[in-house]
């Protein structure tokens, strides 16, 4: 398996608590190419329900390099970028092959898409609203993207419907 597209290498960077967007700006304003998943989460507050994207790796964001071109000290020692993931002096590459099927499953933005076949049987979990981080079952799926949901709410299964992008596979 090759982890070079073109002289380009992926890495793993580590940035600091609630600094993915200036990290990611910083590294951008240098000229690294970088590659933040993102994914709706569901909070409740005081009674009220808010949706906010996250990292799907919290913590964590990828950035190319091309160890031929640049240093990757200056990632290091980019603000709001705590370390490059290493194991041992060097940075450790990420398989391209994981890095492109992460791409596919997102938009430009970086937000993770819905998966594109939901089934009768799947095991899902909802994303946003009341019933988010709730374990359901497809029942099934109307051709106007609603997906008819099976939750076990208070000891009996109850039938819900739900639209497609709100929920992830299991």
């Amino acid at each position: 398996m090759s982890y070079h597209d073109s002289g380009t290498t992926w890495f793993l960077a580590q940035f600091k608590p609630n600094s993915h967007r200036i990290a990611e700006r910083n590294l951008v304003r240098q000229g690294f190419r970088t590659f933040l998943p993102l994914h709706e989460e569901t909070t409740r507050a005081q009674c009220k329900f808010t949706v906010q994207m996250r990292p799907l790796f919290p913590g964590y964001l990828f950035v190319a390099l091309d160890l031929l071109q640049e240093r990757w000290s200056a990632v290091n020692s980019t603000y709001g970028v705590t370390r490059i993931v290493s194991f041992g002096k060097e940075p450790t590459p990420v398989p391209l092959d994981l890095i492109s099927q992460l791409m596919l499953r997102c938009d430009q933005e970086g937000k993770l898409l819905p998966p594109k076949l939901l089934k009768p049987g799947d095991k899902v979990t909802v994303a946003k609203g009341p019933f988010a981080d709730v374990i359901a079952t497809i029942e099934s799926v109307a051709p106007d993207r609603r997906v008819w949901v099976l939750m076990d709410i208070m000891g009996g299964e109850t039938r819900v419907a739900v639209q497609a992008d709100q929920l992830r596979a299991v």
